[in-house]
């Protein structure tokens, strides 16, 4: 097997987190095949980001160019084609995001490899690479294999793996692959941020999230008061979203946010596939239910099973006790 190749996706200056997620999981893989990590960055002014990268690998293949001060896959394609090409590595790891769904496409027509899309977990299994990606919405894992293509592809759901401090302290290299003038029929208008929401469930250390067992809007200040407590913030699964309890951005899962607070607190949430795509990386999960066997509790790392209107004021009152 060759290297592991990852593509460094970053956005005004900061690198994304699918970036070091995938450079993680790709140590381990580069590691067991006696092979070694590269990350590619394409970007301009992109100096300081690469030296971040290099932590993170054994080399870092940069092209600096004024093109790509902004994203576009009609030139960022034919670069990593180029690039891709002269490395020969057995596989190129893309995030499977709204730039890599753009991007990953084209670039495996255009080597002519096969592409695994969405995939949450890479292995090498003998010499033969191995993927896992989700069907029927996440009912059911499936395995692919790349018919011992010399190139593969695959584009890696955010959250799929857990970012890893590393010191690899890799090389840092400058292209000088030819970049192309960004066509008539593509062109890079403006960035336009969404919206945001009141809250940015994303980054807080604390989640809060309720399901249909909070049974009535009028419930709501029992949960509210507990997310407080915590320093933290409310969110939930469809089902509240549906009933309009809060607004979309506070939804987690496939359909929603997918979030990785130290502490996820899951209330009247029964844990269904969807639901749990989106919390399964907290580094704690706490669930409530009254169900015993509720989906949630083969996800979480403490359980109480009970009712939420007895369970929550309970909770409330003793964490109110510990912090006095």
């Amino acid at each position: 097997m060759n290297d592991v190749l990852v593509l460094a996706e970053h956005l005004n200056g900061e690198l994304k987190d699918v970036t070091f997620e995938m450079l993680a999981h790709a140590r381990g893989v580069a590691d067991a095949s006696g092979t070694k990590v590269a990350a590619v960055l394409l970007g301009s002014g992109v100096g300081d980001l690469a030296e971040r990268l290099a932590q993170q690998a054994d080399e870092v293949l940069v092209r600096d160019h004024d093109g790509f001060a902004h994203y576009n896959s009609a030139v960022y394609q034919p670069v990593l084609a180029d690039v891709i090409r002269g490395r020969e590595p057995s596989v190129v790891m893309i995030g499977h995001t709204a730039f890599g769904v753009d991007l990953a496409p084209s670039l495996a027509v255009a080597l002519d490899a096969p592409l695994a899309s969405d995939v949450i977990d890479l292995a090498v299994e003998g010499s033969d690479l191995v993927g896992t990606r989700q069907t029927y919405g996440g009912k059911v894992n499936e395995r692919v294999g790349f018919g011992g293509a010399a190139i593969s592809l695959v584009t890696v759901r955010p959250a799929a793996f857990a970012p890893e401090e590393a010191s690899r302290g890799g090389s840092v290299v400058a292209l000088d692959t030819e970049v192309p003038d960004e066509p008539a029929f593509r062109r890079f208008v403006e960035y336009v941020e969404a919206a945001a929401g009141e809250v940015d469930i994303t980054k807080s250390d604390v989640v809060i999230a309720i399901g249909r067992g909070i049974k009535e809007e009028e419930n709501m200040p029992l949960i509210t008061g507990l997310a407080e407590l915590l320093g933290g913030v409310v969110a939930c699964s469809r089902p509240v979203v549906d009933a309009g309890w809060l607004p979309k951005d506070r939804q987690v899962g496939s359909s929603g946010k997918t979030v990785k607070p130290k502490l996820y607190v899951a209330i009247g949430v029964s844990g269904q596939f969807q639901h749990v795509a989106g919390m399964k990386s907290a580094e704690t999960i706490v669930a409530i239910n009254k169900d015993p066997k509720a989906p949630i509790f083969q996800a979480a790392h403490y359980g109480i099973v009970g009712d939420l209107m007895k369970v929550v004021p309970a909770l409330t009152e003793k964490i109110t006790e510990l912090r006095a």
